[in-house]
């Protein structure tokens, strides 16, 4: 089935010569519009889109798992894009893998099914904005392998974690384990993470940098308790932005820092988030529970934190 591509450029271009002028057609590499409706025709343009190109998606289900590691530029980005009832549906696995694929924006979609939602693995430049991501047995969006300068903004992530092992993060920075994985700067902000995620809303790991986690709003109520996650927020990397955001329902605390490398959850920085702790039965209950504070790594915890119900704001000196 044939895929209708719609030339982004204007189609004819006019030079001056001594004669007149002289008409020249588009380059091969002008950015074009990839029109698709199924499934194949998907995943033919997900191998064959080139830099500045557009695959837009019609309303519609498509079932599967979808793949890219074609690359755009920093200059010449490739999106996919789509409404929200252009859904990517898959039956496990992954349901869209950016696999080394950077620069690439995904604007619109929802994923669903399968074991996680958006996987990026080594690329730099993603941008996730405006998708619905949900009913998945593992994660929500993932950034690993040293994805770098990544942002998902302005979407909504909830119910994930199905298959009840604790492992349904809503946004997963990095990989557990080790400091190798250095998927540094990553930008989360202006998303709805709840409710119904089986593990922290946002989980960013050791090993990676400079993550900014600012403007959301967390929603708790899916918290198992396994694997530690009882907050909404872990930070475990370093110097990590938390700011803005709000939260309600969570089974102990707001947000957490915790040690799992030596001389990583440093230089953390916690500035005007509002969390509401009421009905968290945990043995702490503070908005912020800084586990490092007696170590070298420095949390700053400001005054313009606020709190309602739990047992506090933080164990740590608040910076004025």
């Amino acid at each position: 089935m044939r895929i209708r591509r719609t030339l982004l450029l204007p189609l004819i271009a006019a030079t001056t010569a001594t004669a007149g002028a002289i008409l020249t057609a588009p380059s091969a590499s002008a950015a074009q519009v990839i029109e698709v409706s199924t499934a194949a025709q998907l995943k033919s343009a997900l191998t064959s889109a080139s830099s500045g190109d557009t695959i837009h998606l019609a309303d519609g289900t498509y079932s599967g798992n979808f793949k890219t590691m074609l690359d755009g530029t920093s200059a010449s980005r490739i999106t996919l894009t789509g409404s929200s009832k252009a859904v990517l549906k898959a039956g496990g696995g992954y349901g869209l893998h950016l696999d080394g694929a950077s620069y690439w924006t995904v604007r619109g979609i929802t994923v669903t099914g399968g074991q996680k939602g958006i996987m990026i693995d080594s690329a730099q430049g993603v941008v996730v904005d405006t998708v619905t991501v949900h009913g998945l047995d593992m994660e929500g969006v993932h950034f690993r392998n040293s994805s770098t300068d990544g942002v998902i903004k302005n979407s909504k992530i909830y119910d994930t974690g199905n298959d009840g092992r604790g492992m349904g993060e809503g946004v997963y920075v990095g990989t557990a384990g080790g400091t190798s994985d250095k998927s540094d700067r990553i930008e989360i902000t202006g998303n709805t993470i709840g409710p119904d995620v089986g593990g922290e809303n946002v989980d960013i790991k050791e090993g990676t940098t400079g993550a900014r986690i600012t403007g959301n709003t967390f929603d708790g109520s899916g918290l198992t308790g396994a694997n530690y996650d009882d907050s909404w927020v872990d930070v475990k990397g370093n110097d990590v932005l938390v700011e803005n955001n709000k939260g309600t329902a969570t089974t102990n605390d707001g947000y957490e820092t915790h040690t799992q490398q030596s001389g990583w959850d440093c230089g953390a920085v916690f500035r005007g988030n509002t969390s509401n702790l009421t009905g968290a039965t945990g043995d702490k209950q503070l908005a912020i529970n800084v586990t490092n504070y007696g170590t070298s790594c420095k949390t700053t915890v400001y005054a313009s934190n606020t709190v309602t119900g739990g047992k506090g704001l933080t164990n740590i000196t608040v910076t004025p």
